[in-house]
């Protein structure tokens, strides 16, 4: 995803993110089918809330080191009503829970938030 800017970036993400998983879609493999229907199944209601279940997925993604992840749960987290003070507190989590190699991954969730409400304002 080369020359992108603030402006374009979690838009070239989601377009990246979309035709790769089509095409991934058309691969007749069994294993990766199902890999993928749990992932899905993973964030269904069940004990925990779709929407708690972002906000961990967000926390497991920046802990993991994983910026296209974080990308994905900010836009699945914004989408659900979290507020950008319950997000920060969330990072803040996985902050200490990861440490301070977790603080280049802070900063891209924070540009992607400020990304995905400036889009939401437009």
């Amino acid at each position: 995803m080369a020359n992108e800017t603030p402006d374009n970036r979690m838009a070239a993400f989601r377009d990246y993110r979309a035709r790769m998983n089509a095409r991934i879609g058309e691969i007749d493999h069994r294993g990766i089918k199902r890999f993928f229907r749990l992932d899905s199944a993973a964030y269904e209601p069940g004990a925990l809330d779709p929407k708690t279940k972002e906000l961990l997925g967000l926390v497991a993604s920046a802990v993991l080191r994983c910026n296209d992840c974080i990308d994905y749960h900010i836009d699945q987290c914004i989408d659900a009503g979290w507020s950008d003070a319950e997000l920060y507190d969330a990072l803040n989590v996985a902050l200490v829970v990861g440490g301070s190699i977790v603080i280049p991954h802070l900063r891209h969730a924070v540009e992607s938030i400020d990304i995905v409400r400036a889009e939401r304002i437009s």
